[in-house]
């Protein structure tokens, strides 16, 4: 039985009816979306592995009792229950998240590029850099958005769902998170020619 070759709803199937393979394909599968998606949030590896694991717990428990009912929606039903950890975890904290730029795991790490001169690569990780600090200093509903949408791939449907406003207001937010950014980046790029 080729289980890469299953969908999301056929894994989840195979482990309700007792084979443990099924979930470990689907982890296999999601994980670095999901481990990203939380991390990019708390910017911090030990807590963002913390919650990674929480979140799957949740997971086995709910499939385990018999309550997942979202067919077909695998992947956003969990980005969803890690979404919540983390706004559980800073409620308790009652603080935001802190900006670190230590080298955690980041999903332009676990890209491949190719073919690559040695100025062209140290110019690409300068600039993914300056962006992922960019991302940093949005405002949080903003910054949510962006996250979910870019390195989640969810749809503004499944954001707003997962956010619990309309969809306009995550279209708005998101709009308004880039043109944040293009301002920060005219900006920077104004600071860099007063050199």
């Amino acid at each position: 039985m080729k289980l890469q070759a299953k969908s999301d709803q056929e894994l989840v199937h195979l482990y309700t009816s007792g084979l443990e393979a099924g979930l470990e394909e689907l982890l296999t599968r999601h994980k670095a979306k999901i481990y990203t998606s939380i991390y990019l949030l708390v910017k911090d590896n030990y807590l963002a592995e913390d919650i990674f694991q929480d979140t799957f717990i949740k997971v086995i428990r709910t499939l385990k009792a018999g309550k997942y009912n979202e067919e077909g929606k695998f992947l956003p039903w969990v980005l969803r229950i890690a979404h919540n950890l983390v706004i559980d975890h800073f409620r308790r904290d009652k603080r935001t998240p802190i900006i670190t730029n230590g080298d955690g795991f980041d999903i332009f790490d676990v890209l491949q590029f190719y073919d690559e001169s040695m100025e062209d690569r140290m110019v690409r990780e300068q600039t993914y850099k300056d962006l992922r600090q960019m991302v940093q200093l949005l405002p949080s509903e903003q910054k949510e958005v962006l996250i979910m949408r870019h390195y989640g791939e969810l749809s503004f449907k499944e954001i707003a769902e997962i956010t619990n406003v309309s969809i306009n207001t995550a279209l708005g937010r998101m709009r308004y998170a880039l043109n944040n950014l293009r301002k920060m980046m005219i900006e920077k790029e104004l600071s860099l020619k007063q050199y």
